[in-house]
């Protein structure tokens, strides 16, 4: 085993000697410290289960989930040279001064733990920790006075009298090199010799790593590799080639990759063949490689001195673009003679074949062919000869030299003609100005004519079934040239008045035997009954209506075809299409130049805007597909942002379930997640597709973008999802994250208790507002009655005041006529009491003129007759009873109330209520009317009765 292993790296180093990269190049991204925002120097690098990659970085731990970079300093913010991930997960740094882990807290953000103050007082004091192993339960850090042991929550303290140079693990043993007495191996807490022999005092170690079973693989700053195997050390020869060496270590059971501090990164395959030599020359972004690693899907990342880089070593798409090419562009390629033969926009180049399955593993150089600098087009074998297309005319490419057919300027390509049976095929040679004619005797081809009446540019050229030729042009439309013994009969143009969807963008090709137009509105057929243009049905289940620029049909029956600027391929199973994109490509292909040569499954050429691309279309849809997604980010908005998760539901490198559900206030009920999938190749194919389970219905489209936002989440439990998926249909299972969203304080349960106490409140408020609705009810029914009673009572009030008004009326009545009566009959003794006076004074004179004593007496007798008839008729209490009848004890109640009242007085009251004229109560007093104004001042006076108080008034009041 020891001989055979230094036998391959013995081969293999000699070959760096003199050994060249291949032609096909990996693709390498490089990240500068301005795209990682953090230091320039990475000196160790680390991958955990999950694919999360890890740098011993200058200003602290830097994380890479594979779209987003993450910097976690060290509390003392000082250079981190080594990592480690450990036995228990956790991911432990060694820097400057201080050493311990990063572990997540709570919330899942990383957290450093110092170990520092577990260290004896006595060891605290040292500089930079450069390495760190993890061997068993024990966790290593290196520094160059003293090795730390942290087992069981204790540090021991491994020392040394000289310097530790370095520490290693191999064979699950930790291994360190040691200044005076070399390479050691420990065994406890003890130190024993590794090697049965000593190393050179200078030989200072870079790198320890497993190389096989039993052999361990050792470099050197200055004295290269060396296989160290039963004690024994074999240093590799000729490591000359190879200084400076930083780091080795194998990336696959056939593969070892070499770093170096000046000269980039080696890669060879353990039989003796140089895969690579990355260095700046070949993409890298300067050739100080510090640290290497090897990820989970064999793809190589380089910690530089400054930056880093990624090496898509296991990528079925490789670069071809050597320095020869001076990065111009490529036009066309063609295998010719064991050769493949490329033109680009500086010249024509070829390249011999060796037995290589993978074209672009060649190792032979490409040489520029003599006499073909500037601008070539296009290349096709006609009648086994090849030729060439170029801007200075059409040559003919043999083994000796480049032979001129036309020196006319501007040729696109060539094509076989068979124009009539029975006579040589001839060639139409497409060319800036229109189609040449080519024969081919005595052993050459000659220019024999032109196709007549037409002079357009013929880039797009090729002929049917019928001997028609058909041209494209790229803003005039297609055009149809039939001919008559090699002459024009007729030049049809199409266009959007002949079914095409517009003038521009046409691209003619001959696919599965049909004449079809690539156009902005997809595939577009020929038929020649209606003699125009239609949408192809068979092409139009494939491509839809696409903006198809390009189509090639391979010998499988798959059809390559560029859209815009994506390319892709219709697999052909025999009997229907499906569209496979190669996203790593789109944007890379040469617009408006567009070539594809499909060699066969493992050799896809694809003209590139600098150079070309290789597909191993075989390896491509062979690819593992393995995808892996994390959620690295999850955050609430509100009045402010609160981060709920940090990327780690558990240790680094655990890939565990969520334990805790977080419950999270209304007020922060908007989201955004973040997410990225960790498979670092072929990014390009890359696409994700989210649901949160809750709130979405179903998934959501596949998309590039790698965050989600939810704005006004409603109260509840969610579950957000993602997944990836690539072009070739592979998914990668699905990361989840829980959370609760509490609903607000008027939706919470305290809130439904309160709810509860208030709808109780209110049903008491009700039943007690109903119960006095009923009592007010009751009362006022009752009010309702009583006021319904008293209407009645009213009513009958009312019709007993009516009654009473009737009788009032009616004895008022009665008074006004016994009023009337009573003045009447006083009136009439008035007037018989003048009559009577009157009779008396007569009869006075009648008796004084009588003569008789007999008639005296008889006249004497008449008037004392009538004197007694006036007193009778003066009867004042006669009057007063009569009038106290009438006016209800109106004398009584006057000489009640004023007890000083005289009788005369009385009777002016009384004539006053009867409301006499001044002259009618002086008749019936016998005085002057003077009189009966004197009589009613002083009644006035007496019972004080004021001067604007009408006496009638008064005593109707009384």
């Amino acid at each position: 085993m020891k001989s055979q292993i230094f036998s391959i790296l013995l081969i293999s180093l000699n070959i760096l000697g003199f050994a060249q990269n291949p032609i096909g190049m990996p693709d390498i991204v490089n990240y500068d410290n301005n795209v990682y925002s953090a230091g320039t120097h990475n000196w160790d690098i680390q991958q955990d289960r999950n694919g999360v990659m890890y740098f011993a970085n200058d200003e602290g731990v830097l994380t890479f989930d594979g779209s987003r970079w993450k910097i976690y300093p060290l509390p003392n913010k000082t250079i981190v040279r080594s990592i480690k991930i450990g036995f228990d997960h956790k991911i432990y740094a060694g820097g400057q001064g201080d050493f311990g882990f990063f572990s997540p807290n709570e919330s899942g953000k990383l957290i450093f733990t110092s170990l520092k103050d577990k260290i004896p007082s006595q060891h605290r004091s040292f500089a930079d920790i450069w390495n760190v192993q993890s061997v068993g339960k024990a966790i290593f850090f290196r520094a160059e006075n003293n090795i730390f042991k942290w087992q069981n929550e204790k540090i021991t303290v491994l020392a040394t009298k000289t310097k530790w140079l370095y520490m290693g693990m191999a064979n699950n043993t930790i291994i360190a090199h040691e200044k005076d007495r070399g390479l050691l191996k420990l065994s406890g807490n003890n130190w024993l010799p590794l090697l049965t022999e000593a190393i050179p005092y200078d030989f200072m170690v870079s790198s320890i790593s497993q190389f096989g079973k039993d052999t361990i693989l050792v470099s050197s700053f200055a004295h290269g590799l060396h296989t160290i195997q039963a004690g024994q050390i074999t240093p590799v020869k000729v490591t000359n080639n190879i200084l400076n060496i930083s780091n080795a270590r194998r990336i696959s059971p056939n593969s070892i990759s070499i770093a170096t501090l000046n000269n980039g990164c080696f890669l060879m395959e353990t039989n003796g063949k140089l895969i690579y030599h990355l260095s700046k020359n070949s993409g890298l972004q300067n050739n100080a490689v510090i640290s290497s690693f090897k990820d989970h899907n064999n793809n190589i990342w380089l910690g530089l001195a400054d930056g880093i880089s990624f090496i898509a070593n296991n990528n079925a798409i490789k670069h071809i673009n050597p320095a020869i090419f001076d990065n111009a562009a490529g036009h066309t390629s063609i295998i010719y003679n064991n050769k493949l033969v490329v033109g680009l926009s500086n010249g024509i180049y070829s390249l011999p074949l060796s037995t290589e399955k993978d074209i672009s593993a060649t190792q032979n150089n490409f040489t520029a062919v003599p006499n073909t600098d500037g601008q070539a087009w296009g290349m096709n074998i006609v009648n086994g000869k090849l030729l060439l297309g170029r801007h200075e005319g059409a040559f003919e490419l043999n083994e000796k030299e480049v032979q001129p057919v036309s020196t006319a300027q501007g040729y696109w390509n060539f094509l076989g003609y068979n124009w009539q049976k029975g006579t040589s095929p001839l060639v139409l040679a497409g060319n800036y100005n229109g189609i040449s004619v080519f024969n081919y005797e005595n052993n050459k081809f000659n220019v024999v004519g032109n196709i007549n009446n037409f002079n357009e540019s013929a880039r797009f050229l090729l002929a049917d079934n019928k001997n028609n030729i058909w041209v494209s042009h790229p803003y005039k439309g297609v055009y149809k040239i039939a001919l008559a013994d090699m002459r024009t009969k007729r030049v049809t143009l199409y266009t959007d008045k002949k079914g095409l969807p517009s003038t521009f963008n046409n691209h003619i090709y001959q696919v599965k035997n049909k004449i079809v137009v690539g156009t902005e509105k997809g595939v577009y057929e020929y038929n020649a009954g209606k003699n125009q243009f239609e949408v192809s049905s068979y092409f139009k289940p494939v491509f839809g209506s696409k903006y198809i620029r390009y189509l090639k049909e391979d010998a499988k029956g798959n059809i390559w075809f560029i859209e815009e600027k994506k390319l892709g391929v219709a697999q052909y199973n025999g009997k229907t299409y499906k569209l496979l994109y190669i996203p790593e490509l789109n944007g890379k292909t040469l617009g408006g130049f567009e070539h594809i040569n499909c060699v066969d499954q493992n050799n896809v050429f694809i003209g590139a805007q600098k150079g070309f691309y290789h597909l191993n279309y075989e390896k491509y849809l062979a690819n593992e597909g393995k995808q892996q997604v994390r959620i690295s980010l999850v955050k609430a908005f509100g009045k402010s942002d609160i981060g709920l998760f940090g990327g780690y539901f558990g240790e680094v490198n655990e890939n565990i379930a969520q334990k805790e559900i977080p419950t999270i206030k209304h007020g922060w009920n908007s989201f955004h997640f973040e997410y990225s999938s960790t498979t670092n190749q072929n990014k390009e194919n890359t696409f994700y597709s989210c649901y949160l389970k809750g709130f979405d219905e179903k998934w959501s489209a596949l998309d590039k973008k790698n965050e989600k936002d939810y704005t006004n989440l409603p109260a509840g439990h969610y579950t957000f999802m993602v997944k990836t998926q690539d072009n070739l249909g592979n998914e990668s299972p699905v990361a989840t994250y829980e959370f609760t969203i509490l609903p607000p304080w008027y939706q919470s349960i305290v809130a439904y208790l309160v709810y509860g106490l208030i709808f109780l409140g209110i049903i008491y408020l009700v039943y007690k507002r109903q119960q006095r609705k009923i009592t007010n009810q009751r009362i006022a029914f009752q009010r309702e009655q009583e006021h319904t009673k008293y209407m009645h009572q009213l009513e009958m009030d009312k019709s007993e005041k009516e009654i009473i008004k009737l009788k009032n009326e009616k004895l008022e009545l009665e008074i006004e006529t016994k009023n009337s009566e009573l003045a009447s009959n006083t009136m009439h003794l008035v007037q018989k009491a003048d009559m009577m006076s009157k009779i008396k004074n007569e009869l006075f004179k009648l008796k004084k003129e009588l003569k008789d004593d007999t008639q005296a007496a008889d006249f004497n007798k008449i008037i004392r007759l009538l004197s007694a008839e006036e007193k009778s008729d003066e009867s004042w209490e006669q009057f007063s009873v009569h009038f106290d009848k009438v006016h209800v004890d109106f004398i009584k109640h006057l000489k009640d109330t004023f007890p000083n009242i005289t009788g005369n007085e009385l009777r002016l009251s009384a004539y006053l209520k009867m409301n006499l004229s001044t002259k009618e109560i002086a008749t019936l007093m016998k005085i002057s009317p003077r009189g009966v104004e004197i009589g009613r001042y002083r009644l006035r006076k007496k019972l004080n009765i004021p001067s604007h108080v009408n006496l009638f008034e008064f005593f109707n009041a009384v």
